[in-house]
């Protein structure tokens, strides 16, 4: 069954971030008298202005209503779910970055269990006394749940029982708990295992970003493995239309009843990361973020792996495909050129 989302209710927790400001913004700009409730709690993980200037984007549209709040609030969530009634809840808030969670690891819990839960528990709650019930649940996990599997490409059917940071573990506990939920009270879950997301207006903690800051301060950029590390780039106007097109299509009941699914949402392309620099290199300086004469063998360093990584990530998406006649196609050249024109244009004017 496929759901129409003209005139629906959509909620989008951490609608600041990259990704759900970009679905945002997609739904709003693309389907007729949509309305999306936006929550975030605007925290300090990185650069607010960059958060703000994404949600001042948003609020242009008449449809768009911004909360600031924190999902580890239940009360506070189950008001959103009272009032508002939503009939897709797509799940963007969580505590990102693998090595954040080595030194903040409460930070994680909160966000990406308690939180969690709280949706969980809200989206069950919305069946009763004849509300609107939610039609299906969106949420973001990770290919970090993959860890140091050996097969590649990451199947979804892959065994992911061994995670290598705390980070992948709250993800991996996410689409347990999603699944529980899914059993005892039918809430349609479908989870989206994300491979390194990159493009204008991102993340700046992601290599790609992190790097041209660095850069431009002419700072030393390390290359983690010596350079011996393959990324599944994924652009992020990829990632949304993969997004809307599962939001529109809940999950078929397996075969013990149960309406739930993941789905891995990659590239299919795995780069290896010093040829991934040499591109992000070349588009900087096309851009005008660099001067032509930059040195950057001066400010190049290849060190060990940092605890909490893992040396590739491929995304099988063959499911996506089948399910959805969906793949991913831009190129990391194309992705990398856009991501240093809007830098260009952000930062230098």
């Amino acid at each position: 069954m496929k759901i129409k989302l003209e005139n629906k209710t959509i909620f989008i927790t951490g609608v600041a971030g990259f990704i759900g400001s970009n679905l945002a913004e997609r739904l709003l700009s693309t389907i007729t008298n949509v309305k999306v409730i936006g929550i975030d709690n605007l925290n300090n993980y990185y650069d607010k202005k960059l958060k703000e200037s994404r949600i001042s984007k948003l609020r242009m549209y008449p449809n768009f209503i911004f909360i600031k709040g924190n999902i580890a609030d239940k009360p506070f969530v189950q008001k959103l779910f009272d009032l508002y009634s939503p009939e897709i809840v797509v799940n963007l808030a969580a505590q990102a970055g693998v090595r954040y969670s080595i030194t903040n690891p409460d930070a994680y819990i909160e966000s990406n269990l308690v939180g969690f839960f709280n949706i969980l528990e809200s989206c069950r709650y919305s069946q009763e006394d004849g509300k609107r019930k939610v039609q299906h649940l969106v949420y973001a996990s990770s290919s970090s749940v993959y860890g140091n599997n050996q097969k590649v490409p990451y199947s979804t059917q892959d065994k992911v029982d061994h995670p290598v940071s705390l980070y992948a573990a709250t993800k991996k506990s996410n689409e347990l708990m999603a699944h529980a939920y899914s059993k005892l009270y039918k809430i349609p879950s479908t989870g989206l295992r994300f491979f390194t997301v990159y493009g204008p207006a991102g993340r700046p903690d992601m290599a790609y970003f992190s790097f041209t800051n660095k850069l431009v301060n002419q700072e030393t950029i390390q290359i983690f493995n010596y350079g011996n590390c393959q990324r599944d780039f994924t652009y992020i106007d990829d990632i949304i239309t993969g997004v809307v097109e599962i939001m529109e299509k809940p999950p078929k009941l397996t075969e013990d009843q149960v309406p739930y699914h993941i789905y891995n949402i990659g590239n299919n392309h795995p780069e290896n990361l010093v040829d991934f620099v040499e591109i992000l290199q070349q588009e900087l300086v096309n851009a005008g973020v660099l001067p032509e004469n930059y040195d950057f063998e001066a400010h190049k360093e290849l060190v060990p792996m940092q605890p909490g990584d893992v040396q590739t990530t491929y995304a099988d998406i063959d499911e996506l495909i089948q399910d959805f006649g969906f793949k991913p196609n831009t190129s990391l050249r194309d992705g990398l050129r856009a991501f240093a024109q809007w830098y260009k244009k952000y930062y230098f004017q």
